[in-house]
This record gives C-alpha cells, sequence and structure tokens, in this order.
C-alpha cells in the first residue's frame, strides 16, 4: 500500500514538474520577446488543494484591468449573499383629493445598478415602466401639483472612482455610480460617416460637440463628458460611409430617468404641474432638500437577485456593476457609501481571508483604475477562497468559458493584460490560475498566445 502511494505521489510530481517546465519555457520566451522586452510579469499556477504548480513572481504587484473583478465579485457575494436585492420606491408629499396631489412626486432607490437594464427577463424599462404606471393609476392620480423629483440621495456626490482616466468617462465601461442608476447609465449613438444620426432614447438635456473624422476601417472614436455636465464631445474616427453605433455614459441618470417617467405620465394623461428635478439639482441650486417621504409609498420594485448580477458583472465585464457593489458593500457595512471606504473594506475582507496585505492595493471595484496594485498569487488565493464557498456556482458560472472549457476572465487595458480563472485537464486535474503583464506591446503576442495554450 504505501509502495502504491509513494508511485503515485512520484508520478503527481514528474507530472507537476512537466507542466512547470513547459510554462517556465513559455515564460521566458514570452519576456525574450521584442513586445516584452520591458514588460513587469506575474504568473502563478496552483492545483486545486492550493499546492504551487508554477510561480513567476507570483507575489509582484501589478495593474490588474478587469481580472480585479473576481475580488469584487466574490466578496459581494459573500458578505451580501446571492440572494440580496435592491429596491426602487416611489412615494408622494402632501394629500390626495380628486384625482390631484397636492406636493411632489418621488422616485428614490438605493443604487440598483439593474435599474432599466436589458439582461434580465421581467426587469426590463418596459417592465418598470408598466409597474410604476399601474402603481400611480391605482392611486387614481391626475395630476401632480409639485415636482416630479428623482431622489439620488442614497449615495455621496462622487459618481466615479478617483483614478479612471479622463478620456475613459464618457465611454460606455466608464459610467459612474449615482443612488439613482438607469439603463445601466449607457447609451448608444448611431453615425454614418462622421455624421450624428440618431439615439437609443431621447438623451435628458445634452448638446454635442462633434470632431469626428470619416477614416479607417473601424471604430477609433471617443466620447467625452462628466457627471453632471450637459456637453459632450466625440471625436477620433469612424469607418466612412458606414453606419456605426457607438455606447457613452449618460452624465445624469436620475435626469434621465426623470425624462423618461415624465413622458410615461404624460402619455397617460397625468400632469406635472411642477418640474422635473433630482435631489442633487436641488442642492446645486442651493434649494432645501426633504426627505423621502417614507409614510406614504405605493410604489415597490424589487431588482434581480445579486447572484444574476454578478453574473453579468463577470460575464459581460461591467464597470458600472463593480463601482456599485463598492459603494453598497461601504454603505451596507461602515454606513459611509464613499469609494474609499468600499475600497478600504475589500482589502480588510481579503486579508481576513489570508491574503498578504502588500499583494492587494486597491483603487476601485471593476478594475478600470490603472492605479490598482494586484499579484498573481492573490488572485490565485482568491480563486481558491472562493471554490470552497457556498455561493460558488455561481461566481463560477460568471467566468466566459473558452473553447475547451477552460473558465478564464480575462482584463486588457492599453498596455496591461490579465487572465485567471480555473482549468480541469484531460487527466482531469483541477488547476488555478492568474498572469498579468504590464507595458506589454503586443496586441495578440505570439508568445503570450503560446502562454494561454499552454494553460489550456
Amino acid at each position: 500500500m504505501k509502495k502504491s502511494l509513494i508511485i503515485l505521489f512520484s508520478t503527481q510530481i514528474v507530472f507537476a514538474q512537466s507542466i512547470s517546465q513547459k510554462l517556465e519555457t513559455g515564460t521566458k520566451a514570452l519576456m525574450n520577446s521584442d513586445a516584452a522586452i520591458s514588460s513587469s510579469l506575474s504568473f502563478y499556477v496552483a492545483d486545486e488543494s492550493g499546492q504551487v504548480i508554477y510561480d513567476y513572481q507570483g507575489n509582484k504587484g501589478l495593474s490588474t484591468a478587469s481580472t480585479q473583478k473576481i475580488f469584487t465579485a466574490a466578496a459581494v457575494l459573500g458578505t451580501l449573499g446571492k440572494d440580496y436585492t435592491y429596491q426602487t420606491n416611489g412615494s408622494y408629499t402632501g394629500t390626495i383629493a380628486n384625482g390631484t396631489i397636492s406636493g411632489d412626486l418621488y422616485i428614490k432607490s438605493n443604487g440598483d445598478p439593474s435599474l432599466g437594464s436589458w439582461r434580465y427577463e421581467g426587469f426590463k424599462p418596459e417592465n418598470f415602466q408598466k409597474q410604476f404606471l399601474e402603481a400611480v393609476k391605482k392611486l387614481g392620480v391626475k395630476k401632480v401639483v409639485g415636482n416630479l423629483i428623482i431622489d439620488d440621495s442614497y449615495y455621496d456626490h462622487q459618481t466615479i472612482p478617483g483614478g479612471w482616466p479622463w478620456d475613459d468617462l464618457g465611454n460606455y465601461y466608464g459610467a459612474g455610480v449615482w443612488g439613482v442608476n438607469w439603463r445601466e447609465n449607457q447609451f448608444d449613438v448611431n453615425i454614418y460617416g462622421k455624421d450624428i444620426k440618431s439615439f437609443s432614447y431621447p438623451l435628458a438635456n445634452i448638446s454635442w460637440l462633434n470632431d469626428l473624422k470619416a477614416a479607417g476601417s473601424s471604430d477609433q472614436s471617443l466620447i467625452f463628458t462628466a457627471p453632471h455636465s450637459n456637453v459632450a464631445l466625440i471625436n477620433g474616427s469612424l469607418p466612412a460611409g458606414k453606419l456605426s453605433t457607438v455606447s457613452g455614459s449618460v452624465s445624469n441618470p436620475p435626469l434621465q430617468l426623470g425624462l423618461e417617467v415624465e413622458k410615461w405620465l404624460k402619455s397617460e394623461g397625468i400632469e406635472i404641474g411642477g418640474r422635473l428635478v433630482s435631489s442633487s439639482m436641488l442642492e446645486i441650486e442651493g434649494k432645501p432638500l426633504s426627505d423621502f417621504p417614507d409614510n406614504t409609498i405605493f410604489f415597490s420594485y424589487k431588482s434581480p437577485t445579486l447572484d444574476k448580477m454578478v453574473y453579468w458583472f463577470l460575464r459581460k465585464s461591467i464597470n458600472m456593476y463593480g463601482e456599485s457593489f463598492i459603494k453598497t458593500l461601504a454603505k451596507e457595512k461602515t454606513g459611509n457609501p464613499s469609494f474609499k471606504n468600499g475600497v478600504e473594506y475589500l482589502k480588510k475582507y481579503w486579508i481576513s481571508k489570508g491574503i498578504n496585505s502588500n499583494m492587494i492595493n486597491f483603487a476601485d471595484g471593476s478594475g478600470l483604475s490603472p492605479q490598482n496594485y494586484v499579484s498573481a498569487k492573490a488572485e490565485v488565493q482568491a480563486l481558491l477562497f472562493a471554490k470552497k464557498q457556498s455561493w460558488f456556482t455561481t461566481f463560477y458560472d460568471g467566468f466566459p468559458t473558452q473553447d475547451n472549457g477552460m473558465k478564464m476572465k480575462s482584463g486588457t487595458m492599453r498596455d496591461t493584460k490579465s487572465y485567471a480563472g480555473y482549468h480541469t485537464s484531460k487527466e482531469g486535474k483541477k488547476y488555478v490560475y492568474s498572469i498579468i503583464i504590464n507595458n506589454y506591446k503586443g496586441s495578440g503576442g505570439a508568445e503570450l498566445q503560446k502562454i494561454l495554450t499552454l494553460l489550456k
């Protein structure tokens, strides 16, 4: 029996050495390639028990791009639970008499990032619209004397994490986080050559500056705007003689929702006597803010459960979800919904799970900030921790699946590339891996592709 165990253990060591040697050869070829001559690499592979298979500067902290999301996704599932939901409420001030609300009509959310998203069956914009109008009609209301107020005061005023590059903010992947989000704070603009033709829906109070050129064969455009701004700039180039669709970030999501709600009410013959405002707008104008009227709530709308959001967060790499989760963790666990508090909570969470604090320097929840510095070993440790949790199936399902069944979350940002996930070999051996490379000058890089092929 002992002899059999020794033979089995020896076979496993030889097998591991073989893999390690192949990865070492591939890593040397990568780091000696022209594209990586000035690069930094952190590469770590372990088996499912945590035994190291390969380690090349696994402790080295590098900018992660979107593999940062594995830390946020696991922490939010571990902290709030997969069945956690957000809620959006409708209420009013004053009284209702003869079909008239004598005060203001309110809508308030606790930061639901999925509100109005097109991704969830039964939770699309038209579903929210139908349920809201049904609730208003049940009140018998035909007129609101006061304002339509979108109360976005649940979070603080900072909607973008510090450190995000300016040329990301106006594009869909740079959408900020508000107390009231709508349609994932994203819009599409249809452009023929360099001429703007139409939008996926009418935008609230936005004027455009257009510096586009019709040139090239691919989308090389950028949108520039900022929170609360009423001006957007688009520049760069789009192919001539062709209709292109470019996705941007909404600069004032609460106002955008309010604009659409106002139209819904009008279509039902319901009049708003005052104006459309958000609580942020009132504060900017120096006008007094009144508390959301909790005693007259007539409409409550729950989000999809957290497990469904985490799936899309990982599968489609939605940065705005990551920052929403960071603010939610901060609000729920510290009472202060700042990005700073959320990031500090995230770091403390992973330190408590045994990860060295020097290997996880977080700047946001999504990886869009180049100020995130994380090591490949820390990512593998997080993946191994997740594997032991009751919510692991939810987490695992979100990872995109490669053609050979490998589960891989990838990240790309300028000269940063990262890959992390799980793989079961043909022999049934289970592995967890992470590879992060910075200042890499190859777009597809033959040597990097060879590494990925070796992993597969």
